[in-house]
């Protein structure tokens, strides 16, 4: 079966990478493609790589035509997440959430028979209101997204719903967890890039700061499992589904996770209170994932940080 990646980063490589393993036509529709990045996590030669622009749907209808792709996967958003959208709000609702309503109705006109969008955990830790008891005609009964990303994914999801409920479009949301995962090229979030500079710098130099935040992690194998596990689940009764490791993990998790894979790491944590205040403290619960799409994460943070070490040192072998 024909299946369409808007975009092929940190997991679209990895969502990649299982479709060619199943045997699935795979092609990659991006603004800017990183072709070297991508080869380190997938074979690249056997993907149809497209350039387009979610801003503009007839890119995206152009791309569904050629493919002939009835499935899609929708990954790509504004740089940075979070710290993107805090210092350019438009240009992240321009690609958030005007780049989804476009995927959303190109989707619709050509027909297809299956779409995964991307939601993000940030949905249960930035977020305030709801202080009048969820009573609907309050002013303050509702929760509100805290930052311009958090905004922007909420808008996915109810988008999503909308055209799922009203246009016949069969869109499924996938909310990850923050990612940690390999990718040597652009983009990511400050999570997936922390955990990358940490791990490095472990490597490198034998000793390694962690930040004294918790969360919760999610490795972007872990992600692209459970977005094709969304994408291929049948007659289910729900559309939004978390993909995480259902805990927090701690700084001292991390330094400890470090310190088994690389045990002459010198590991020290952060004396941040700030870092310690915006740490998170309710993890995702994983319930409906498990139970309608079959998924469960099989990388903590050791694994995580084990798989990391072996792909890095395999890709410094080969420069």
């Amino acid at each position: 079966m024909a299946v369409l990646l808007i975009g092929g980063g940190l997991v679209g490589s990895q969502i990649a990478n299982i479709l060619l393993e199943q045997g699935e036509d795979v092609s990659i529709l991006d603004y800017a493609h990183q072709p070297e990045a991508l080869r380190e996590n997938v074979d690249a030669t056997r993907i149809n790589t497209i350039q387009g622009d979610v801003l503009n749907p007839m890119s995206i209808m152009g791309a569904l035509r050629s493919t002939g792709a009835k499935r899609v996967v929708h990954t790509a958003a504004y740089p940075m997440l979070t710290i993107g959208g805090q210092q350019n709000p438009y240009g992240t609702i321009q690609i958030n959430i005007m780049g989804t309503a476009n995927v959303l109705e190109a989707s619709r006109i050509m027909g297809v028979e299956r779409l995964v969008v991307v939601s993000s955990a940030v949905l249960t830790s930035s977020i305030a209101g709801g202080q009048d008891g969820g009573m609907p005609a309050w002013e303050e009964a509702f929760p509100r997204p805290t930052t311009f990303y958090a905004a922007t994914k909420q808008a996915v999801e109810s988008l999503s719903l909308n055209y799922a409920a009203w246009c016949d479009l069969d869109v499924r949301a996938v909310r990850y967890a923050a990612i940690a995962g390999p990718w040597s090229g652009r983009g990511g979030g400050g999570p997936s890039n922390t955990f990358r500079s940490l791990v490095e710098s472990a490597l490198l130099t034998g000793k390694v700061e962690v930040p004294a935040r918790s969360m919760e992690w999610v490795y972007s194998k872990d992600a692209a499992r459970g977005t094709v596990l969304a994408l291929e689940a049948d007659d289910i009764d729900s559309r939004v589904f978390n993909i995480g490791t259902g805990r927090i993990t701690t700084s001292e998790d991390f330094a400890d996770a470090i310190a088994q894979v690389l045990p002459e790491t010198r590991t020290s944590i952060s004396d941040s209170e700030q870092e310690r205040a915006s740490s998170q403290t309710l993890p995702l619960n994983l319930d409906r994932s498990r139970k309608l799409l079959g998924y469960e994460p099989r990388f903590d943070m050791e694994g995580a940080v084990r798989d990391y070490v072996d792909w890095y040192t395999a890709r410094e072998s080969n420069v």
